[in-house]
């Protein structure tokens, strides 16, 4: 079964889908099932992509590695970055050579939750509470 905003992906041909209406069925592309993508939290080696949150003014800003970008190579690269507030989905896509940030200008309050999809590394996810910058 699958639930609302998941991730899955193709092995075969690296198609990628985001769930928007969940169901009791599988999903499948290239006659095989999708892989449900994990939502990674913690960064364990020294590229980063756990998205970095601030605020800036009436603006909110995901940037994916704070201190040193993340790489934005044709190889390896962050292909979109997303922030879900109160069921509302503000997406940026993202090509090699971009800076590996995205800003949104959202009205409305409440928690967000920022997730950025790597090439390589697969799906990463942060959630922001307000108030002061989150740190990862």
């Amino acid at each position: 079964m699958t639930r609302r905003m998941q991730v899955y992906k193709c092995e075969i041909c690296g198609n990628i889908v985001e769930v928007l209406h969940q169901g009791k069925g599988e999903l499948v592309c290239c006659s095989q099932p999708m892989r449900l993508l994990e939502e990674k939290t913690a960064d364990t080696t020294i590229e980063k992509h756990v998205p970095f949150i601030k605020k800036e003014g009436n603006e909110y800003v995901a940037i994916i590695g704070k201190n040193t970008l993340h790489p934005m190579e044709n190889r390896h690269y962050i292909e979109w970055i997303e922030f879900i507030i109160n069921g509302m989905v503000y997406r940026r896509h993202l090509n090699p050579d971009d800076v590996p940030e995205a800003r949104f200008k959202i009205t409305e309050s409440g928690k967000i939750v920022a997730r950025e999809m790597c090439n390589i590394h697969g799906l990463w996810v942060k959630k922001y509470k307000g108030g002061k910058n989150e740190e990862h």
